[in-house]
């Protein structure tokens, strides 16, 4: 009788042992290939992210925030690039009043007045603009010169107005 039952009890316990197996197997086949999808997913937004960096690396390629030399430049004068950058933006759009042109701008407001939108100093002479009276815009081409005492002069180069569709 003894016999029997360890018979049946080692049968259990083999069974048991072989269900608990193939309920271990599935599951680590079911990890297996939760881990082989998320590395996909991994690679697939590395690349992204590989091609957003280098579209961000080409786009900040002209600005005063990637310049070395023009950073240094300013440095040299003993200002911070970052703060300068800020106040000469600053200093152009402050020129926006309600009810006038800005007065950097050589074109006249035809259907509102004219302001500047969006300034990017591309190095340490060098800004580019846009434009707009609400229904015509454009963009200039402005050279500027930090003097001493932080005093900055402008001067439109270029400018153009796109034609109204």
């Amino acid at each position: 009788m003894k016999n029997k039952i360890f018979l049946y009890l080692f049968i259990f316990a083999c069974l048991f042992i072989l269900f608990q197996f193939m309920n271990a197997k599935k599951a680590k086949e079911s990890y297996d290939l939760k881990i082989d999808n998320l590395k996909e997913k991994i690679t697939a937004k590395e690349s992204i992210i590989d091609s957003l960096t280098n579209a961000n690396m080409d786009l900040t390629y002209f600005s005063l925030d990637s310049n070395e030399d023009a950073i240094g430049y300013f440095e040299e004068m003993g200002y911070d690039a970052k703060k300068l950058a800020l106040t000469i933006s600053d200093q152009i759009i402050s020129q926006n009043k309600a009810g006038k042109d800005n007065p950097i701008i050589p074109f006249v407001g035809m259907e509102g007045n004219m302001s500047i939108n969006k300034v990017r100093l591309l190095n340490h002479k060098w800004i580019i603009a846009d434009f707009t009276d609400g229904v015509y815009w454009g963009e200039l081409f402005i050279v500027y010169e930090v003097k001493e005492g932080g005093v900055v002069d402008f001067e439109v180069e270029k400018s153009f107005l796109y034609p109204k569709d």
